[in-house]
């Protein structure tokens, strides 16, 4: 069976930073957001790309998944350079959520993360911004 390419979108975001966050997906042509409590602009950019691998897994099936390439598009710079291994991790916070992303990866045929100017990424802020909103934030 022929290796396939899947593209997810993903963003998170604080008011205020630490402060309430919420994530965006986009996993295909399905649309995800939701509040994820108070933390940092960091923690959440991490949880979004958690979030999204999770779904992608689900949604493929585990069989599937294992064929699948993923291009995961962002625009924190700090999550792609860390997970390309080009950053050190500085924060503490970070490291299990990247061993949890790391893990994740093996999911799948192959993951690259693609870092993403923010203009490339308006519709996961979108999403962010909506959940947010519901918290009346």
């Amino acid at each position: 069976m022929a290796t396939k390419t899947l593209t997810i979108y993903t963003d998170g975001g604080s008011r205020g930073n630490p402060g309430p966050a919420a994530i965006g997906v986009v996993v295909g042509d399905k649309k995800y957001s939701q509040p994820i409590g108070n933390t940092t602009n960091n923690v959440a950019e991490y949880s979004a790309v958690i979030f999204a691998l999770k779904k992608a897994k689900q949604l493929l099936t585990k069989g599937v998944a294992r064929k699948t390439q993923i291009e995961l598009h962002t625009d924190s710079e700090l999550l792609v350079k860390q997970l390309g291994a080009q950053y050190k991790l500085k924060d503490k916070d970070l490291i299990p959520l990247f061993v949890e992303v790391w893990n994740l990866k093996q999911d799948f045929a192959s993951v690259k993360f693609v870092h993403v100017l923010r203009e490339k990424n308006k519709l996961t802020d979108k999403l962010v911004n909506r959940a947010l909103d519901t918290l009346g934030i």
